[in-house]
């Protein structure tokens, strides 16, 4: 959500924005909302004038009583008290009024950096770097489903029976190493200085209405039936949830935490699910990062994120690549946002694993999380980064380690999570 001030004073740089998502249905909002706050000022200003009025004439009634003057009080009186009922009914009236604008702020994007090309979808989106060697071996690496049902580390038909279609069950060696992935992630991010952190699973609609839009949160959350929570699509929402209406010290900042839980979503709409592999599932488990942090600060820590999920993943032997996205690929919270894909041998090509964002001041202004400074409390930039994602990061990692007997390799730095072992090797 933009800064009011923004359209009360510069409607065409909010217009301009808009025009480079390619969202031109929503420039008619930015009119809306001038005209419906120009209307609020004038409101309080009216409010304001009646109050004073109405303040100076309850400070005459003493001294006209004092005369004796009855029938003048009585005459002041029913001014204080129309006066009263028609600042009762303005208030009322700037209240509905509020909400509109509210309604139709949460509606229009948030401005974007300068350096976010500008392209239509997520075709349009520009590699900026690759990191490792793209590498496809002259065997053929068979598809990720095959391979761990080869190696007994899946069963989606038990799952369909206990759950439908989009579960699965992960089994042994498979299970154990999907678990090294991410206790390696949460072990790495806590040497880098993070704060670890296992978050709330569900999460009220406010929260979620303040660090998503609304059809995001259609497409992808689940709502608990009868209840005001949601299961989380991402840990990043309940962290960052954490500090809803806080005023944090400036002495804490910048925050930065890293947290692990299971995640949940529809995957409704175009994609579907996948029925064999698992790619889209109704569930997985993440590692994530986020940072709160001063607004001259943001840019820098978006530049750190993104590189530690790619250090961990060259650290899994798996080449990856950036990136950039495009305008109209950003969701509409966003200032700027990269993709981190990996190199799938298989289909070869790079496929997503990760996305990190900075949302600038927009979840800090929907959930009022701020800073007090030598001027008064201002608004802090948030940061949300994919550490490590699975199952996404899993197949990467069996394509990338897949061996022409059918076995995988371990890379070194999961080996330790593996009791020491260096390959899953085919059952006989």
């Amino acid at each position: 959500m933009i800064d009011i001030k923004l359209i009360r004073e510069n409607r065409e740089v909010v217009k301009e924005n808009i025009k480079k998502k390619f969202q031109d249905e929503k420039l008619p909002l930015v009119d809306e909302v001038y005209e419906l706050d120009k209307r609020v000022r004038e409101v309080q200003v009216k409010v304001d004038g009646l109050k004073a009025d109405k303040n100076k004439l309850s400070g005459e009634i003493g001294k006209l009583m004092k005369d004796g003057k009855k029938d003048e009080v009585e005459k002041i009186k029913n001014t204080i008290a129309e006066s009263a009922k028609e600042i009762s009914e303005l208030e009322k009236e700037q209240e509905e009024l509020n909400l509109k604008i509210r309604d139709k702020m949460m509606v229009i994007p948030q401005i974007m950096d300068s350096s976010v090309p500008i392209g239509k979808d997520d075709s349009e989106n520009v590699e900026v770097q690759k990191f490792g060697d793209p590498v496809v071996p002259d065997y053929e690496i068979p598809y990720h489903a095959d391979i761990i049902e080869s190696l007994n580390g899946m069963d989606k038909d038990a799952a369909g029976r206990t759950s439908g279609q989009g579960f699965y069950y992960l089994l042994g060696d498979i299970a154990r190493l999907h678990e090294a992935m991410i206790a390696y992630a949460r072990d790495f991010m806590i040497d880098h200085g993070f704060t670890y952190a296992i978050p709330p699973f569900m999460i009220h609609s406010d929260v979620v209405t303040g660090v998503m839009s609304f059809p995001e949160m259609e497409a992808m959350m689940y709502k608990i039936e009868g209840e005001d929570l949601y299961l989380i699509g991402t840990s990043e929402h309940s962290m960052i949830g954490k500090f809803k209406g806080q005023i944090v010290k400036r002495e804490e900042l910048p925050i930065s935490m890293t947290s692990y839980s299971p995640c949940f979503r529809k995957e409704g709409g175009s994609h579907g699910l996948e029925e064999r592999g698992l790619y889209r599932v109704h569930q997985f488990e993440k590692q994530e990062m986020i940072v709160i942090c001063e607004p001259e600060d943001s840019m820098e820590w978006y530049e750190k994120m993104w590189k530690l999920t790619v250090d961990i993943f060259r650290n899994f032997d798996i080449p990856v690549r950036q990136l950039e996205c495009c305008s109209g690929d950003l969701a509409d919270l966003k200032v700027k946002s990269c993709d981190i894909e990996a190199w799938s041998p298989r289909q070869k090509k790079y496929f997503e694993v990760g996305s990190c964002s900075t949302l600038g001041d927009a979840q800090a202004r929907r959930l009022g999380i701020r800073a007090k400074g030598e001027k008064g409390t201002y608004y802090l930039h948030t940061l949300n980064n994919t550490v490590v994602a699975s199952p996404r990061g899993l197949i990467a990692l069996i394509e990338n380690n897949y061996q022409e007997d059918g076995s995988i390799k371990i890379p070194k730095a999961l080996q330790p999570y593996m009791g020491g072992k260096t390959r899953i090797e085919v059952k006989k």
